[in-house]
This record gives C-alpha cells, sequence and structure tokens, in this order.
C-alpha cells in the first residue's frame, strides 16, 4: 500500500507483473539448497549496501521448506536513540496485508459461508453496480474499483480513525474505472470490501478474526492488527527520506490501511505464516491453488494476480511475490513454491524503491540464477544513438535518449532511467530486472521489453514528449473559454485561471502548472508530459476536459 500523491500524476500509477513459468519435474529433483559460506556472503553484502549501520534498518529471513537458512537484521530500528535492528523487532507489512485478507475469504468459502461469485450487492445492497462485481473481482483486482488511496482528498482524512463503511463511502459512489473483469488495476478499494465482508460474515473485527484463525491458530504470537496507541515489544520506528534526508513519517491512523494494509509482524512469525500455507494448514489445496493461479480478463488474457499474491518468475522458475509500502515502513516477501523457498524482508524505511530489489537479488543468488550478473560493455556514441527515439508500446510511449554517454529510457510522465549496454542491441535497466532488446524490421526500430515474465513490444513512432512539441499562441478570446473549474472526482477539481495570454491548471494543495497551446483545444503540461483536451460541444461551448497520461486518461466535467 503506497501513499506518496503527487499533482495529477498520482492518479495513474501502475504496476505491472506476469505470468509465471512452472518448473518441470526434473528442475524438482534438485530442490535443496547448498547454502554455502559464499552465498551469505553475497547476500550479507547486498543487505549492508542497502541498509548501512546508521541508517534505518530491515529484518531479513529466507528459508527453504522448514529450515531457516539465513536470519539478520541491518541498520538501525530507532535512529534518534540509536537502536540496532534485530531479527525481532516489529515492523508493519503494508499491502502483504492482502494475503491474509484473501486467506480469510477463501477459509469462509470452506465454511460455505460465502461463494467467490457472490456479487457485492449481497453484502451491500446499494453498491451501485453492486450486482456485476463478485468477490472474484475484489480479490484479483479486476473490480474496476478506484482505489481510495489514490483520490485527491485521501491524504486529508489520513490522521482520522474511520470505520470499514466511512471508507468505503469514500469511493462508492464513484464511477467504474472499467467494467468488471476486463482489466486489471491494483486497487486497495478492493480489500477493504473484503475486509468489511469477514466482518459482515463473521460477526467478529477484521482485526479479531485475523488475531483468532490465524495468528493464533498458527502462534504468531508477534504478529498485529495495528494500533498506534498500544505498547508492542520490539515495535521498530519508521522513516522515510525526503530529499537527501531521513526523517519521521506522516502520521497514519492505522484504521485507514485497514484490510489492506494495516497488519504488522516479524520476520519469524511470517516464516511461519508461509509454511502454514505451503503446508495447507489454514486452507486446503484446492482453495490454495486458487490462490495460486493467473486468473485471466475477459480478453483472454493472464491478469497476473492470484487472490492475494502475484505471479511472476525467476529465470523461468514461478514465483508468487507481494510487496507493501506505507508511510514509514515498506516491505518484500517472495515464494518460490517448486523450491519451498521463502524470503521476507521488513523495513523501517519508506524511500518510494522498497526493498524489493534486494529481495530478488538474494533469491536468484540462491537459486544459483544470479540475474543481475552481467557486466556493461563499450558501444561508440554511434552505436547507442542508433536506438535512440520514441517507441508506442500498447498502452504507453517510452522515449529513448543519449545523454552523458549513454541511454535513458523514460515513459510517459516518469523518470528517466539509465541503460546499461550488454550488446549493441540489449540494454539492462539501472536498479530494475528489467532490459530493452532494439531490433530493425522493414526499415523501422522496434524493441522488446522484458521485465522478468512480462513482456512487450513498442514500435518506433514520430511522436516526441510533451516537453519538446512545438507549440501555438492563441488569442485571449479563445483562452478565456477554459477558464472555470472542472470535475474529475467528487472533491477533486481542476480550476483553470488566465493571466494575460497564457493559462495556467491549479489544484488543492498541489502546485500551479502552466498549459502550453499545441492546437485551439488541445494543451500539453510539459513538466509531467501530460495533455489536456478541451472538449467543445455543438454549440461551441466548453463542456469538459480531458487528462491524459502515461496511456490514461480522466475525464472532468465543467461545472463552474
Amino acid at each position: 500500500m503506497k501513499y506518496t500523491i503527487t499533482f495529477i500524476a498520482f492518479l495513474f500509477a501502475q504496476i505491472m507483473f506476469g505470468q509465471g513459468k512452472k518448473v518441470s519435474a526434473t528442475d524438482k529433483s534438485t530442490l535443496s539448497v547448498a547454502f554455502t559460506k559464499g552465498i551469505e556472503t553475497k547476500i550479507d553484502s547486498i543487505f549492508n549496501q542497502a541498509y548501512p549501520i546508521n541508517s534505518p534498518g530491515a529484518t531479513i529471513l529466507i528459508a527453504e521448506n522448514d529450515k531457516i537458512l539465513y536470519r539478520k537484521a541491518f541498520g538501525m530500528a530507532n535512529l534518534e536513540l540509536k537502536v540496532p535492528m534485530k531479527p525481532e523487532n516489529v515492523l508493519q507489512l503494508a499491502s502483504i496485508t492482502k494475503q491474509f485478507t484473501s486467506v480469510s475469504i477463501l477459509m469462509l468459502l470452506e465454511q460455505a459461508k460465502l461463494s467467490l461469485q457472490d456479487p457485492l450487492s449481497t453484502y451491500i445492497s446499494d453498491y451501485p453496480r453492486g450486482n456485476e462485481i463478485a468477490i472474484h473481482h475484489l480479490l484479483n483486482h479486476t473490480s474496476g474499483i478506484v482505489s481510495y488511496t489514490n483520490l485527491p482528498e485521501f491524504r486529508t482524512k489520513t490522521r482520522l480513525d474511520m470505520t470499514p463503511l466511512e471508507i468505503i463511502s469514500s469511493f462508492k459512489n464513484l464511477s467504474l474505472e472499467f467494467n468488471p473483469g476486463e482489466k486489471y488495476e491494483y486497487s486497495n478499494s478492493g480489500y477493504v470490501l473484503l475486509g468489511y465482508i469477514i466482518e459482515k460474515i463473521s460477526g467478529m473485527s477484521y482485526g479479531d478474526f485475523i488475531q483468532k484463525n490465524i495468528f493464533d491458530k498458527l502462534g504468531m504470537k508477534n504478529s498485529y492488527y495495528g494500533n498506534s496507541y498500544r505498547i508492542i515489544t520490539d515495535r521498530a520506528n519508521g522513516y522515510q527520506f525526503y530529499e537527501g534526508t531521513y526523517e519521521n513519517p506522516e502520521y497514519m491512523s492505522t484504521t485507514i490501511p485497514y484490510a489492506a494494509g494495516s497488519l504488522m509482524s516479524t520476520v519469524d512469525d511470517m516464516f511461519l505464516w508461509n509454511k502454514a500455507i505451503q503446508n495447507n494448514t489454514l486452507i486446503s489445496e484446492k482453495s490454495k491453488r486458487l490462490a495460486f493461479t493467473n486468473h485471466t480478463l475477459t480478453n483472454g488474457k493472464n491478469n497476473n494476480y492470484g487472490y492475494g499474491w502475484f505471479i511472476n518468475e525467476i529465470s523461468g522458475i514461478t514465483t508468487l511475490e507481494h510487496t507493501g509500502g506505507i508511510n514509514g515502513f515498506s516491505a518484500s516477501g517472495i515464494y518460490v513454491p517448486d523450491r519451498g523457498i521463502y524470503a521476507i524482508v521488513l523495513t523501517n524505511l519508506d524511500d518510494g524503491k522498497g526493498p524489493e530489489t534486494h529481495n530478488l537479488k538474494s533469491v536468484s543468488v540462491l537459486l544459483g540464477k544470479p540475474i543481475v550478473d552481467k557486466t556493461p560493455i563499450k558501444l561508440s556514441e554511434k552505436q547507442f544513438n542508433q536506438w535512440v527515439g520514441a517507441y508506442q508500446f500498447e498502452d504507453v510511449i517510452r522515449f529513448i535518449t543519449y545523454e552523458n554517454g549513454m541511454l535513458q529510457s523514460k515513459r510517459e510522465g516518469g523518470r528517466p532511467i539509465k541503460l546499461f549496454p550488454l550488446s549493441e542491441n540489449e540494454f539492462m535497466f539501472e536498479d530494475l530486472f528489467a532490459n530493452y532488446n532494439f531490433s530493425l524490421k522493414d526499415g523501422k526500430k522496434h524493441v522488446l521489453f522484458a521485465d522478468r515474465i512480462e513482456k512487450s513490444i513498442g514500435t518506433e513512432t514520430d511522436t516526441k514528449p510533451a516537453s519538446e512539441r512545438e507549440t501555438i499562441t492563441l488569442a485571449e478570446e479563445t483562452l478565456i473559454k477554459y477558464v472555470g473549474v472542472y470535475e474529475l472526482q467528487p472533491s477533486f477539481q481542476i480550476e483553470i485561471e488566465k493571466q494575460n495570454d497564457r493559462i495556467f491548471a491549479k489544484t488543492t494543495g498541489q502546485p500551479t502548472v502552466e498549459l502550453f497551446a499545441e492546437t485551439e483545444h488541445i494543451f500539453l503540461i510539459k513538466e509531467i508530459d501530460a495533455q489536456v483536451v478541451f472538449n467543445i460541444d455543438t454549440n461551441g461551448t466548453v463542456k469538459s476536459l480531458t487528462f491524459s497520461q502515461g496511456g490514461r486518461k480522466m475525464e472532468g466535467k465543467k461545472i463552474r
């Protein structure tokens, strides 16, 4: 669960995962891991570099089946008091909470208290289009319900203690982003609704249900539903990284993340959790397979998310994963079912990156398939420049530039990422497990983007970034037509203001940005590579605007 919000771009954050590749029976014959001193030293190096002694820290546990292979802590649990982190420290799980929520739903399924095809209207009778949204859609983020953590007013409510119904009311009457089952869009709202369904069926609070049916049953004695007031032994302090320095995070009531992100635990308790999943202690093998299934959308494409687990892979070996990020904390859990390997990293640092990369590096080393052990080569400026340009993918344009002696990739509205050459055609992303493979076909440049199992192809296009596109000057009488207030969502308005021969967009609590005219009705926001189109009716009256960025669009009606 991540709560960083910046201007309008926050509405279009994407999480993209793909389908894992099954491991063959011959692979399964080599399940036992030879955990050598050399492997331990490599993993130590990864986390020593990521979490130095005087920084916020991390707790790490890596296990194979019932055997703990690696259990250590790095950095500090409390910077102010100079308390080192230790493996016993309690940290927030953030969105890994979703695994507990999904398993709770599957437990109720096995008790015949619900069906995965139950419509949402069964539990909230007046939920708009609730007869079309099934529990299944909530579990795998295909409901179309906007995530409440993406709403502009969300940040103003995070200090409040709210009930589940009060949270639900914040998004209940918003239009669906798509028809249920059509697309995948990560939504914390879906898991809030699942938490409410658990409460309604069980007659218990979500926290009490988890405590009684999971924590107590598994002996997870140092796991809790989040509580800011309770004294919790060995609780680590959370920190954020802002403008080059560590600071205390913004306060958030633990009622806000709820069933989407409010649980706390230790790496030892999470080892018990994964062992229970592996051994079918809480749910049957049949239910577990549902949770681990890469479900499909209505168009037949893979959803790339099960019920509480992302499906991915490392060098062709299936992995089941989840990350989490919340004010002051982040987490990463990776389970390799065919090898019985589980790796959990909990940190008290919210730096916008999280520990996923470090965890993946560790697991890949343990598997003997290091996925970043590649040495960049030297290329000439001509070799670099042959791939410079814009590439149109299915839902986004990525721009490749040559700067400071190397290629960089930037998607619309994103930040530039350095690319390191592995050959004249293949480039790997800095600090990511992704790469580009460029080629020429029919006189056009193409690029294959591969981020582990997710793959997509981009084709050369003439489109330029918003910051480089030519603009025109419009007459003041044309600009004045666009002045007004436009509502993209309830409580989220964009005000268009005119200053002489220029117009600006302003939203509450966000910086004012200038709009540059590309045509009479199309304007660019150069700072964030976004576009605003003013929509005109047959009478010549401006009725709405459409904001576009990174392949996503949102329309706002002019209300005054």
